[in-house]
């Protein structure tokens, strides 16, 4: 049995890819959009309610990588960033998670060998692999989790 990782692209629409200690890896897309006549708090305690769910349903997680990204397309999204990153961090520094952020060049260049890969080739390194995701995000996620086995395990996937 090895360590239970989680990989996330964080956002609005996260993407997740979880590898289980037995080597199960299962991924997904899950929404935290602002929704009507909530507070501009809530999609971060929805965020935080999702990883503690998460959690439960792996048994417990052993390190965490998220994409870290440091360029946005625009002052909304970077301060979404900002409010998923300061949730995450302390999410993990409460449940005593080892976490670290992988800049989205190094991921794309292990997913696809070009830094610069467009969501397209990442979507195409997802399925190669044989997953399907439903969306960029999850593609990423899933690239994210190769790196880290990689990275983390010492194990290529």
């Amino acid at each position: 049995m090895t360590t239970t990782i989680l990989a996330l692209d964080l956002g609005s629409q996260t993407g997740w890819a979880l590898r289980s200690g037995d080597g199960q890896i299962t991924s997904g897309s899950e929404s935290f959009r602002p929704q009507r006549f909530e507070g501009g708090g809530m999609r971060f305690l929805r965020f935080k309610r999702w990883l503690t769910e998460l959690k439960g349903h792996a048994d417990g997680i052993g390190a965490l990588y998220f994409e870290e990204v440091r360029r946005h397309v625009s002052t909304d999204a970077a301060h979404a960033y900002g409010g998923f990153l300061a949730t995450l961090t302390a999410w993990c520094e409460h449940h005593g998670i080892p976490y670290q952020g992988v800049p989205v060049g190094t991921i794309k260049k292990h997913a696809t060998g070009k830094g610069n890969a467009s969501k397209d080739e990442i979507i195409a390194s997802a399925r190669a692999r044989g997953h399907a995701p439903a969306d960029d995000n999850e593609a990423d996620a899933l690239a994210l989790l190769y790196w880290a086995v990689h990275h983390h395990l010492g194990q290529e996937v």
